[in-house]
């Protein structure tokens, strides 16, 4: 008896552990999958939902079979049957018995087709022109690419958004009916009609980067995910803003090793050891972000990218050359204004003519309820007054950025810095 409780407690956890995979694999894999699906299946619902079926059928099957040596071909596989089925039990009591029949049937003869290793027309790279297509407005653009690409939840494109969940499902909801009833094809664009296309697949792929380089579990995967669509859209259409943004993704992820400690500490630029900095990924980022300046036509990646640039190429924070950035920032504002460039010029102005100066300022665009909702305007405030000698300041703005701030990491950070003030 007491074998058998054994047994049986060793298979529980066993299952345990697939299905702990499986969730994984989804974070990991939904977007390939999906964007596959779409490739073969001509219809984003259809393939949405077969994806669905095939990760549940995972779930089912995997615990007592074991965990596919490929995965990801597996779900395509058993996606697209699951599809054919339930469009032959839906032609069934469709008047148009025999066009569906005919497209049920041309879906079941492809079903031997490569589903491996993408090429430069990447099936993502693909969905992500379906979902910027002009037809749909630039906001429902980036939520559904976030959606259907990247695989992240409602919920956290609605934090991005700064709206509610309920809002950006809405916006969803709209954006898949648009593209059907457009029959907006699922194709890269044709080479006139790339470059109109190509701001909106620039912010996608930045909003992709971003959520990946604050994530704390599968950021890394994200962001690389990120960097790979931001080489295959340089490639596809290398214009400048092309080489800017994949200049700002590396300069940005060349840091991850030193931003935070093995306990999952945050620490700040300033404190982080460069010698933990990734030089490949420097040199690769400057050098693009230089090409893109020479040409005279960048615009705001670019010049975030020699912000970026102007810190990695410093041996220490005090090395800086924080002059050098405050004039990039003004250009960045002048092309494109937002308090949170504000926000930033200002701490770049405190690092180069001494806190006051940057405190002032941010005090002035709280004062301008602009960032009364974002966090790190009141930690930044914090930070400088900590600097000024103003305690008091510094507490209640630390206690604002805690409420505020919604990441585990950065909580603990912020909880810190107010333990050291008290």
């Amino acid at each position: 008896m007491r074998l058998f409780v054994s047994l049986a407690l060793m298979a529980s956890r066993d299952a345990e552990e697939v299905r702990e995979k499986i969730e994984a694999l989804y974070r990991t894999e939904s977007g390939r999958v999906l964007a596959t699906l779409v490739r073969l299946l001509g219809d984003l619902d259809i393939a949405e939902e077969a994806m669905h079926e095939a990760f549940a059928a995972a779930m089912e099957s995997w615990p007592k079979s074991g965990t596919p040596e490929n995965p990801r071909p597996w779900l395509i596989s058993t996606a697209r049957f699951k599809a054919i089925d339930g469009m032959r039990r839906r032609a069934r009591f469709d008047g148009a018995q025999a066009e569906i029949t005919h497209h049920i049937e041309q879906l079941a003869a492809s079903q031997g087709e490569e589903t491996g290793d993408y090429e430069i027309e990447d099936d993502r790279l693909r969905l992500i022109f379906t979902c910027c297509h002009p037809a749909l407005p630039p906001e429902a653009q980036v939520a559904l690419t976030l959606r259907e690409v990247c695989g992240l939840t409602t919920e956290e494109i609605a934090r991005a958004f700064l709206v509610t969940p309920a809002t950006l499902a809405q916006r969803i909801v709209r954006a898949k009916a648009v593209i059907r009833d457009k029959a907006i094809p699922y194709q890269v664009p044709a080479q006139q009609e790339l470059t109109a296309r190509l701001q909106a697949a620039l912010l996608v792929i930045y909003l992709i980067f971003n959520e990946g380089y604050s994530a704390e579990a599968t950021g890394a995967d994200l962001s690389r995910e990120a960097i790979r669509l931001g080489r295959l859209l340089k490639e596809l259409l290398p214009e400048p803003e092309a080489l800017g943004l994949l200049a700002l993704m590396l300069l940005q992820e060349s840091r991850r090793a030193a931003r935070s400690s093995g306990d999952g500490e945050v620490i700040l630029l300033e404190q982080q050891d460069r010698a933990l900095w990734n030089k490949d990924q420097i040199t690769e980022g400057i050098t693009l972000a230089e090409s893109a300046l020479r040409t005279g036509r960048f615009g705001a990646y670019t010049l975030q990218a020699a912000i970026a640039g102007v810190h990695a190429g410093s041996i220490s924070s005090a090395s800086t050359d924080w002059g050098r950035i405050v004039k990039l920032y003004d250009q960045l504002l002048r092309i494109q204004p937002s308090p949170v460039v504000e926000l930033n010029r200002a701490v770049a102005v405190a690092m180069a003519e001494g806190p006051e100066k940057g405190i002032s300022l941010i005090e002035d665009l709280l004062a301008r309820d602009q960032l009364s909702k974002y966090y790190l305007a009141y930690s930044a405030h914090a930070d400088l007054c900590r600097r000024a000698g103003r305690p008091a300041d510094a507490r209640a703005s630390y206690e604002r950025a805690l409420a505020l701030a919604s990441r585990e990491p950065e909580r603990r950070f912020l909880a810190k810095r107010l333990a050291e003030l008290k």
